[in-house]
């Protein structure tokens, strides 16, 4: 299921209200384990500023503020919806000051050149549209030397990993995240987007082409999951 700028934006904002319970529930809590391992892999020192693109509702950059102690962490996402929980759970956790969730397009940013030390993508890229514009604005925001993280879903490369993680992404996981977030085809698009999107040297090879180096991938439980690192 194809889906332009607006649609995913609409999307978002419709199963906001359940996001994060389903997120956890669905990958029974390994999620917060592969969102530690991204934020382990970036070297900037205490009091960076980060740029979390795709942010959501910010899971990731909690993380970042618990991890590295950023003087600074902005947040961007398409899903005005997504946001707005986000923002109630910083004022939760007292995050307020330290994180900025601001709606923007991932591929067209206002940020000016080499204003941050890291960016980082939780879940988020195989959403775009052109991953490979919005590679190329991450590239742009970065200072020299500043990393670029992303965590994405993948494929495991074993046949019985692989049957099992389509059994459970095409027929479990869209069952009950339409019983619990009421929306017909948001978790279909999830493993149709997972399937359309390339993972492991495919990523890479597009994070190579927007200017990246040293990049680097390390794939996550079986390969559900993959961490992608490159440098400006």
């Amino acid at each position: 299921m194809a889906l332009d700028k607006s649609g995913v934006g609409d999307m978002f904002d419709a199963i906001a209200w359940r996001y994060d319970f389903l997120n956890h529930f669905l990958t029974l809590g390994i999620d917060n384990l592969w969102r530690n391992k991204a934020v382990s892999l970036i070297t900037a020192p205490k009091g960076s500023s980060f740029l979390d693109v795709a942010t959501g509702t910010g899971d990731l950059a909690v993380t970042l503020v618990r991890k590295k102690a950023p003087a600074k962490v902005f947040g961007i996402d398409i899903s005005e919806g997504m946001l707005s929980f986000g923002r109630k759970k910083m004022e939760k956790l007292g995050l307020s000051e330290m994180v900025t969730l601001t709606q923007e397009d991932c591929e067209a940013l206002s940020f000016t050149e080499g204003s941050f030390e890291a960016v980082t993508v939780g879940f988020g890229i195989r959403n775009f549209l052109h991953p490979d514009k919005g590679l190329s604005e991450m590239y742009r925001v970065l200072k020299p030397g500043g990393e670029a993280i992303i965590l994405e879903f993948s494929r495991p490369k074993s046949k019985l990993m692989c049957k099992l993680f389509d059994m459970y992404f095409c027929y479990v996981l869209p069952q009950i995240g339409k019983l619990f977030s009421k929306h017909s085809s948001a978790y279909t698009y999830l493993p149709d987007s997972v399937k359309e999107f390339p993972y492991g040297e495919g990523f890479a090879k597009l994070m190579r082409e927007a200017g990246f180096t040293a990049v680097e991938y390390h794939p996550l439980t079986f390969g559900v999951a993959t961490v992608y690192k490159g440098v400006k």
